[in-house]
């Protein structure tokens, strides 16, 4: 029962995140809640005892994220005024609490239940880690191997890419100079 719940819950909430960062248009929503699903997601490891990979997930892809958060910072338009609207307290306030309650739930379940049980038990003398390694250096080594360079390659690609656009300098440039451009920018547009 716990696991059906905590399942469901994760799932949705890392659905709604990733929903969030496919369809906002700025770019620093789409990175916090690019986070935020990466998080979510790493409940589902923790859910099946895999606490080594959920720490993975947690320190390097939402770091990951966290870098590319702060390129974004540095390489989009962050100077510009962001409107947001203001939602119904009622309905934030009632999502919250039953957020909040189903988080204390979920972690209160394991301790007070004792009818938990792996399906598949570890391999006796091994730890999680061990296990990781094991399969990742035996079974997995070409495809791990391949996702490295597959993402060495999009790091590479994305240096150059955030280099062409560093024409000019926002924090050089007089603000009479940055307004000029925002009014030839919003007649482009128009």
């Amino acid at each position: 029962m716990f696991e059906a719940i905590a399942f469901y819950l994760f799932a949705f909430l890392t659905i709604s995140m990733f929903y969030i960062t496919v369809t906002t248009s700025q770019a620093l929503y789409a990175l916090t809640a690019l986070a935020a699903g990466m998080i979510f997601i790493s409940a589902f490891f923790f859910i099946l005892g895999a606490d080594f990979l959920g720490a993975i997930q947690i320190v390097v892809y939402s770091g990951a994220v966290m870098a590319l958060y702060a390129f974004g910072m540095m390489f989009f338009d962050t100077t510009r005024d962001v409107k947001e609207k203001q939602g119904n307290n009622a309905i934030i306030l009632g999502l919250g609490t039953m957020a909040a309650l189903l988080i204390v739930a979920i972690f209160s379940a394991p301790i007070i239940s004792d009818n938990i049980s792996a399906f598949y038990p570890m391999t006796a003398g091994a730890g999680n880690t061990q296990e990781v390694g094991m399969v990742l250096f035996t079974k997995y080594l070409v495809p791990f191997e391949v996702a490295a360079v597959m993402l060495l390659v999009a790091m590479i690609a994305g240096i150059v890419l955030a280099g062409k656009k560093m024409d000019i300098s926002l924090t050089l440039t007089e603000e009479d100079e940055i307004r000029a451009m925002r009014e030839e920018q919003e007649k482009e547009v128009s």
